[in-house]
């Protein structure tokens, strides 16, 4: 048996430490919240993706009563980003959440399937995607999306 450690490095910002472009892709997911589909859970989404030629795609979480059938706002993003601009990969994802008339305080953390996916993007172009984590307490920034998910299905 041989044991292996996987480590997660995340840089800790607070909004205003950012560069300015950070801070208006940031707003571009806090923004998009606005126009979330989110009736049952009241947890508002949205993500903003900076692809490598400066243009900024954004998406939100879609819930539908049959909660299997909603998806979230990272993988609207990104789908979206892929399908529109097949041969531009993303540089950054920011992602923020809305809820109780308030965003979070702390980051948000995409699910599992969104991190997959997150992967998938990454590979698709041999790029690797940064994330930014919104929180009005703080901003969490991951270099790359395999960190995320360092066992992902694929690799």
């Amino acid at each position: 048996m041989r044991e292996e450690i996987v480590n997660l490095m995340v840089n800790i910002y607070n909004f205003n430490e950012l560069p300015e472009a950070d801070q208006a892709l940031i707003e571009a997911a806090k923004k998009a919240t606005q126009r979330s589909y989110a009736v049952y859970s009241n947890f508002h989404v949205g993500a903003a993706a900076l692809l490598n030629d400066g243009t900024i795609v954004t998406g939100t979480n879609q819930e539908n009563v049959s909660y299997p059938l909603g998806i979230c706002a990272e993988r609207t993003t990104l789908f979206y980003a892929n399908s529109q601009y097949p041969d531009k990969p993303v540089d950054t994802l920011a992602i923020a959440a809305y809820t109780n008339n308030e965003f979070t305080a702390k980051p948000i953390t995409p699910c599992g399937a969104c991190r997959q996916v997150m992967v998938e993007t990454e590979n698709r172009y041999k790029h690797p995607m940064r994330i930014l984590l919104y929180g009005t307490d703080c901003v969490y920034e991951i270099l790359k999306a395999t960190s995320l998910l360092p066992l992902s299905f694929g690799n």
